[in-house]
């Protein structure tokens, strides 16, 4: 999982509450588990014209021209801003998974869905929660070409007006999201103990590990 420290990205703005995982990834993409290729098929049935269907081509599908993310001034954004309740609906992680794909590496709103929340965290993403009246202020200021600078150590943004805005997060999930680690990174920070372990195990029952 690549680690986040300090990112400063293009935001892309999502003018919309209660976006569930269907709209960020539709039902028809769950049939691969291989955590990448789902970003050509973010929001697909709000970016594309026709129906979407796995290991499609996309190259050439006809893209909606009002959808915001098909917009030349926002491509290669790395932060999406966004309104309440985000990620709502099924628990599918195909959702984190296709946000990240596709780019982005934070997602700012008021609130998120709990289990795509704590998703998001597993699979190097930041979602960060602010005061609607800030995310409002955002919208607000946003501009084609608007930056905002995430320094996750200090848990501060700082907007192009020079604004800095605190976030509040978890010591372990911020621990896990600077060290780039991911639920088999972590356990994988105790190799030495489960090495141990096993070696140990293997001579109190060496018959649990005859073939």
């Amino acid at each position: 999982m690549q680690a986040f420290t300090l990112l400063n990205g293009l935001v892309a703005p999502l003018d919309r509450a209660n976006v569930d995982t269907d709209a960020i990834i539709p039902k028809q993409f769950l049939k691969s588990i291989r955590r990448a290729g789902f970003g050509p098929y973010l929001f697909d049935e709000w970016r594309y014209l026709d129906h979407g269907e796995p290991d499609m081509d996309c190259t050439h599908r006809p893209l909606n021209p009002d959808f915001i993310l098909n917009q030349p001034e926002y491509q290669g954004a790395e932060i999406l801003l966004t309104r309440e309740n985000f990620g709502c609906g099924s628990s599918r992680e195909h959702a984190p998974w296709a946000l990240e794909d596709f780019g982005f590496r934070a997602i700012i709103a008021p609130s998120f869905a709990d289990i795509f929340y704590n998703n998001c965290f597993k699979n190097g993403l930041l979602p960060i929660v602010l005061a609607s009246a800030i995310v409002d202020s955002l919208f607000q200021e946003l501009s084609e070409t608007y930056r905002l600078v995430i320094d996750l150590n200090v848990q501060q943004i700082a907007t192009p007006t020079g604004r800095i805005i605190g976030f509040d997060i978890d010591e372990n999930r911020k621990f896990r999201l600077l060290n780039g680690l991911d639920d088999i990174g972590l356990s994988l920070q105790q190799a030495d103990k489960i090495t141990a372990y096993e070696l140990e195990r293997a001579k109190r029952a060496p018959w649990l590990f005859t073939n």
